[in-house]
C-alpha cells in the first residue's frame, strides 16, 4: 500500500510539474506580468487559473461521491473553516512574496529542475521560513487537521 501511495504521488507530481511547465507558471516574469494589473498586464495565466478551478471543482465532486481515497483510510480535509487574522495575514504574506518573486512553492520546486538562479535563492529561503515558522509558532495538538499546504 505504501509503495502504491508513493508511486501515485510521484506520477501525479510529475503530471502537475509538467502542467506547470506547459502553462508558463514556471516563468516568474510571466507570473509577475499576470499580477501587474496596473502595468503591462499579461492575462494569459487567467486561463490557467480558470482551468485549475474547473479541475478542482471536478475533483471535489468526485471526492463527495467517495467514502475514502484510493490509497488512504480517510480524506485529510481542514477542520478549521473560519476566516481569522492568521489566515488573512498568511494570505497577505504569501501574495506579497508571490508578487515579488513570481514564484510559489509548487512552481518553485518544479523550477529546481531548470536551475534558475532566482529559484536557487527562493527555495532555500522558503525552507528557512518554514523551519522558522515551526520553531516560533505553536504547533497544533497531535492528530489535528489544522495544517494546510499550497
Amino acid at each position: 500500500m505504501v509503495a502504491l501511495r508513493l508511486a501515485s504521488a510521484l506520477v501525479l507530481g510529475a503530471i502537475f510539474g509538467f502542467g506547470l511547465a506547459i502553462s508558463g507558471m514556471l516563468d516568474p516574469t510571466r507570473v509577475r506580468g499576470f499580477l501587474d494589473i496596473a502595468g503591462n498586464w499579461d492575462p494569459s495565466l487567467g486561463f490557467v487559473l480558470g482551468g485549475a478551478v474547473m479541475v478542482a471543482i471536478l475533483g471535489r465532486l468526485v471526492q463527495l461521491r467517495l467514502s475514502h481515497p484510493l490509497f488512504a483510510d480517510r480524506f485529510q480535509l481542514p477542520e478549521k473553516t473560519e476566516i481569522d487574522g492568521r489566515l488573512i495575514g498568511g494570505a497577505a504574506i504569501f501574495g506579497i512574496g508571490w508578487g515579488m518573486a513570481g514564484l510559489c512553492p509548487g512552481p518553485a520546486v518544479a523550477d529546481l529542475m531548470l536551475g534558475a538562479p532566482v529559484v536557487l535563492v527562493f527555495v532555500p529561503a522558503m525552507l528557512i521560513g518554514m523551519a522558522l515558522h515551526d520553531l516560533l509558532v505553536a504547533k497544533p495538538a497531535a492528530g489535528s487537521a489544522a495544517e494546510s499546504s499550497c
